[in-house]
């Protein structure tokens, strides 16, 4: 049996990903690194192995800055948008909203990190049908 493809990309189009696999890990976050990296409250995100995405577009790979000892967050350099964490683990977080079809129920996310982080009004249920 062939692999899923998953592609995306960001706002313009320059930059744009297929990743092939199982996506892993799919949750929301509400940390401080993915609450300034976005401007959202929360991201959602999937995980991928570093071999199994590539970058497809005309703009290569993304820009990416580098935001803890282990990781850098992923944008476009022409539109700003994000597309995730390129962890130094050969880990890539891609956020779902950068996704193509984003509806996939592999994608849905399971569970919810740093919800602490997250202001007390702002209510978020990884892995339920609100």
């Amino acid at each position: 049996m062939k692999p899923k493809t998953y592609t995306g990309g960001c706002l313009c189009g320059r930059i744009r990903f297929e990743a092939v696999g199982v996506p892993k890990k799919p949750h929301t976050c509400s940390c401080k690194m993915c609450r300034r990296h976005s401007g959202a409250l929360t991201t959602a995100s999937a995980e991928f192995a570093r071999d199994e995405v590539s970058w497809t577009g005309p703009g290569g790979a993304p820009a990416t800055f580098r935001s803890s000892d282990f990781s850098s967050r992923s944008f476009c350099p022409a539109c700003g948008s994000t597309l995730g964490a390129i962890d130094d683990a050969p880990v890539i977080a891609l956020v779902l909203g950068s996704f193509d079809k984003p509806n996939a129920k592999e994608l849905m996310p399971l569970y919810h990190s740093y919800r602490g982080g997250r202001p007390k009004w702002w209510h978020v249920s990884a892995g339920s049908d609100d």
